[in-house]
């Protein structure tokens, strides 16, 4: 009988277990837990765990599953599995909670990305009873998986940690330094993806408006050609783009470059407003430095904010970074010795595609060694390399409907888990009414995904986006629909309209975000029944001589202005005509007395009504946020 000292090389043997129970698994206490595989029709299965033996034969496809009895937190423990063929060892264990972290890019966002605000929250972390498993991204449109091909577990230790999505670590933190119990993470999330997507056929034609795209998307022969043609005008794109820029001809990069005839712009700044709006194509950006020798001593870093969309970004000639998208923040190490004291030059190419270029404002434009900093703001000389036609956008199929749900939701099932963390709907804003319908539909998909009708569903009401100001009322929309999600049983909301960024999508403050998860899941999930862990939330309002009382439940001990400054901001109030007008607002007791002097019969309100409700200040004395809202039914 052969040894084998992994799940994987188990595969060699016939034998093999889903690629979830592997090394540095956590297995959730307190609950019946399934261990299963395959292996030869027939063939015997043993499986010894915290002393005790649980034995199976597989069935006639191979199949095999024991469960385990309920189990007490702890660990590490190891788990042997015998067959006629091998025996399979399992190290490294824990028992304790499991939370699968679901939903678009900002729960998908590891730490390394949040590292300009949170570089010491985690520069000395050591957690190993803290775990993550990165559900690999794929899409399938044929029917639900049963299995997942590969993932593996880390533990929040060492670098390891920035790999883990940013809200599941704080959130974990949180839960782990309150309870001492291990805590698992689930990460299954995609940038860029609808709420559709996350949602299974069945539900989806329930719903229905659906069934064209579902029927599509199945033919395989559509899926495949749809990407061929998708690769191959992206590579013709870029080759084009790279044949005929200047630039790349001329070595705009290099360190020596005759800049006669180029011409100034700011840094930051957009494309907009200028010659360069309507651009696709290459510009290229220089700048001269002069960096004192006392700069140069250790590591250095060079921090250009974020680009719209794509870079390719030069130091003295070399190259030093690239990124192939907008979101990123570019944050570029520099090699040691390519810096010299004295003058120096940084060379940037940005490459639009698809959108208005731009240098995105009131971000880090900098370089940064020997605890000094050089400021990298100001005039930049620029030249155009190429300007060519836009890039038709590619279809993202992992958007499509259906698709991860098949392919990362449906084969854990069989995985016991605490309660889902949830953080999506920034790909709905385009249309958002609806998005409560789908919410409750997919929290039903979900529960029923597990067997369990009340599991736990937690999640994150959309941050604060956009410049101030924007008529653009599209996200406080789709807040609205998170808000009233709530409707929906053993659910719960952190509000996070104070940690947003208004110029980026991926604010960094997910410690925040986490810990009021986490407030939540310890009310929800742990049952801490007098914890306060929401914000104040409208529950109904009163007219009364002329003003609005609006009425406030999760007022903790009190309503407050948050902030420091006198007075309520970010209310408004309607007349009969149903024209919005800024409210004075003053706090009763745990009601909110809104009016306005122009409108004498007041008919309905809201609050942080805005994508980006800069202002508002509504908090209870717990220090959580009041979530935004609108009187007016949306039914």
């Amino acid at each position: 009988m052969a040894m084998i000292d992994s799940p994987m090389e188990g595969e060699q043997s016939g034998m093999k277990l889903h690629s979830m129970l592997s090394d540095g698994m956590v297995l959730q206490r307190a609950a019946h837990v399934p261990i299963w595989g395959t292996a030869g029709t027939g063939e015997e299965i043993r499986v010894s765990f915290l002393g005790k033996t649980y034995s199976t034969a597989a069935d006639v496809s191979g199949h095999w599953r024991v469960e385990l009895e309920k189990l007490e937190p702890g660990g590490p423990y190891e788990m042997t599995i015998w067959s006629s063929q091998a025996e399979l060892v399992v190290r490294d264990i824990l028992i304790g909670d499991v939370w699968v972290l679901g939903g678009q890019s900002n729960m998908e966002l590891p730490v390394r990305r949040t590292l300009d605000l949170l570089a010491e929250e985690v520069a000395s972390v050591n957690l190993p009873q803290i775990r993550q498993f990165a559900v690999p991204q794929t899409y399938n449109f044929q029917a639900p998986r049963l299995e997942l091909p590969g993932g593996r577990w880390i533990a929040a230790a060492l670098e390891d940690v920035l790999h883990f999505s940013a809200v599941g670590f704080f959130s974990a933190r949180e839960l782990y330094e309150k309870y001492q119990v291990p805590i698992g993470l689930v990460q299954t999330a995609v940038g860029g993806t609808p709420i559709e997507a996350w949602m299974s056929e069945e539900t989806l034609r329930e719903v229905g408006g659906y069934e064209a795209v579902l029927e599509q998307c199945k033919d395989d022969g559509y899926v495949k050609e749809t990407m061929r043609k998708d690769e191959e005008r992206s590579r013709l794109w870029y080759s084009h783009l790279n044949d005929t820029d200047l630039g790349l001809q001329e070595g705009w990069f290099n360190a020596v470059c005759d800049t006669a005839d180029w011409e100034l712009t700011e840094v930051p700044g957009s494309w907009s407003g200028s010659r360069l709006e309507p651009l696709r194509g290459a510009v290229w950006f220089r700048k001269e430095i002069d960096v004192p020798a006392s700069m140069l001593e250790g590591e250095v870093m060079l921090k250009l904010g974020t680009i719209v969309d794509a870079d390719d970004t030069y130091i003295n000639g070399v190259s030093v970074g690239s990124t192939g998208y907008r979101y990123p923040p570019r944050r570029y190490p520099v090699p040691q010795g390519l810096l010299k004291p004295g003058r120096n030059t940084i060379a940037v190419r940005v490459v639009s595609n698809e959108n208005t270029g731009a240098f995105v404002p009131d971000m880090p434009y900098k370089l940064v060694g020997s605890g000094q900093e050089l400021d990298l703001r100001g005039m930049w000389q620029y030249r155009v390399g190429t300007s060519i036609e836009a890039l038709e956008p590619s279809t993202f199929f992992q958007y499509k409907p259906s698709g991860v749900y098949n392919s990362m939701i449906a084969p854990l099932r069989e995985y016991p888990v605490k309660g889902i963390l949830w953080y999506q709907g920034e790909s709905n804003t385009g249309q958002p009414a609806g998005y409560r319908k789908l919410f409750a539909a997919l929290v039903r998909d979900w529960r029923r995904n597990w067997g369990s009708a009340d599991l736990p569903f937690i999640y994150v009401q959309l941050a604060n986006f956009g410049e101030e100001g924007d008529a653009q009322v599209n996200w406080a929309e789709l807040r609205e629909e998170q808000r009233r999600s709530l409707e929906v049983p053993n659910t719960a909301m952190a509000v996070t309209i104070d940690v947003g960024e208004y110029n980026d999508l991926h604010p960094q403050d997910k410690k925040t975000v986490g810990q009021r998860l986490a407030l939540c899941a310890r009310k929800l999930a742990y049952g801490e029944e007098h914890l306060v862990h929401s914000g104040p939330m409208y529950t109904r309002m009163e007219q009364r001589e002329g003003a609005i009382v609006l009425h406030f439940d999760h007022a903790g001990s009190g309503l407050i202005a948050g902030g420091g400054s006198g007075g309520l901001r970010g209310f408004a109030v309607s007349g009969p005509d149903g024209r919005f007008f800024p409210a004075q607002a003053v706090i009763s007791g745990s009601t909110v007395i809104v009016r306005h002097e122009g409108t004498s019969q007041p008919v309905h309100a809201r609050y942080a009504w805005a994508n980006n409700p800069a202002g508002a200040n509504l908090y209870n004395r717990e220090g959580l946020p009041a979530s935004p809202f609108s009187t007016i039914g949306w039914d």
